[in-house]
């Protein structure tokens, strides 16, 4: 089974994971790390306790939200293992392409291709909106 990993500075993690609920339902294979919110659980022992529930069938497929930031340097130890899959610099178009792919293609065009449309995705609206109107 593909499950997925959210981890993010602050709740970033679960406003996107309130994104996901309201727009393509809740999902059981979603999991959420908010760091450095709650001071008494660090993110290792947040990970540990997720990793608990991959199999070794399974695919896990980490978001984080900075290249080069902590959780993602945390995260990355992980990567080593043939079945966990990291990407960073995520956003919701991201995840919303990822976690509604088809589940029988592989896992590495799926994040190749999801995170094409991703960034197709970040546009700036006054430019696109001024050159519409430029053509009227």
């Amino acid at each position: 089974m593909r499950k997925f990993l959210i981890t993010a500075h602050g709740n970033f993690a679960s406003g996107i994971k309130s994104s996901l609920d309201i727009i393509i339902g809740r999902m059981e294979n979603v999991f959420v790390i908010d760091a450095y919110v709650d001071g008494n659980k660090s993110i290792e022992d947040e990970l540990n306790d997720i990793l608990k529930n991959i199999k070794p069938e399974d695919e896990l497929i980490v978001f984080s939200d900075l290249m080069g930031g902590s959780i993602t340097n945390q995260v990355l130890r992980f990567a080593l293992k043939e079945n966990v899959h990291i990407v960073s610099g995520m956003n919701l178009p991201l995840l919303i392409d990822m976690i509604l792919a088809d589940s029988d293609m592989p896992v590495a065009a799926i994040i190749e291709n999801s995170i094409k449309i991703a960034r197709e995705q970040v546009v700036y609206m006054n430019k696109l909106i001024n050159k519409e109107n430029a053509h009227d």
